[in-house]
C-alpha cells in the first residue's frame, strides 16, 4: 500500500495542527510535509526529486499567497500531475472561478468542526484514490468500534462534498 504523500501549506498554525489530526483519525496512510508560505512550498518542490500527490493549498498567507503558488505551480510541467486542493477560510465566487481558471483541481472551505474537516479530508482523499487507483482507502464499518463521534463521521461520509472539481 502506497502512502499518500501530503503538502500542507497553511500560515495558521492552529489549522495545521487540526488538519494532521483529522488525517491521524481516518484510515488513510499519509506523510505530511507543512509550509507555513508560499516561498517554503515552491523551494521544497524545486529541491525534491519526487512530488507530492496532494497539495491543500490555502489562499492567505505572507511571503508568498495560494494565487501566486497556483500560477507558479502550474507553469512547470513537471508539477502538472500534483493535484491541488485549495483550502481556505473564505469563499469569495470571483476568487473560486479564478482558482478553477488557473488550475486548481477542488475547492475545499474549511469546515468549523473537527468532526467536518475530517469527513472533508476523507472524501477528498478516497476521491484522490479513485482517480489516481494506487492508493488505498481500507474502512471496514464492520470492523470499527463507534462511539457517538465516529458515528457522525461515518454519517457524513455519504453526504457530497461541497467542493468542485475542475475538469
Amino acid at each position: 500500500m502506497k502512502k499518500l504523500t501530503i503538502y500542507l501549506a497553511d500560515d495558521d498554525t492552529d489549522d495545521r495542527v487540526f488538519f494532521i489530526e483529522a488525517l491521524e483519525e481516518i484510515p488513510v496512510q499519509t506523510e505530511v510535509s507543512e509550509f507555513s508560505n508560499g516561498v517554503d512550498l515552491m523551494a521544497v518542490l524545486f529541491a525534491e526529486k519526487s512530488v507530492p500527490d496532494v497539495i491543500f493549498l490555502d489562499l492567505h498567507m505572507p511571503l508568498m499567497d495560494g494565487f501566486e503558488c497556483l500560477a507558479d505551480i502550474r507553469s512547470f510541467p513537471q508539477f502538472a500531475k500534483i493535484k491541488i486542493i485549495v483550502y481556505s477560510t473564505s469563499y469569495h465566487e470571483m476568487e473560486v472561478n479564478q482558482l478553477r481558471e488557473d488550475g486548481a483541481d477542488y475547492y475545499i472551505q474549511k469546515p468549523n468542526t473537527f468532526q467536518k474537516l475530517k469527513s472533508l479530508l476523507f472524501q477528498s482523499l478516497r476521491m484522490l484514490e479513485q482517480e489516481q487507483g494506487d492508493i488505498e482507502i481500507a474502512l471496514k464499518p464492520s470492523e470499527v468500534t463507534r462511539t457517538s463521534m465516529d458515528k457522525i463521521f461515518l454519517d457524513n461520509l455519504d453526504k457530497p462534498l461541497k467542493l468542485w472539481k475542475n475538469t
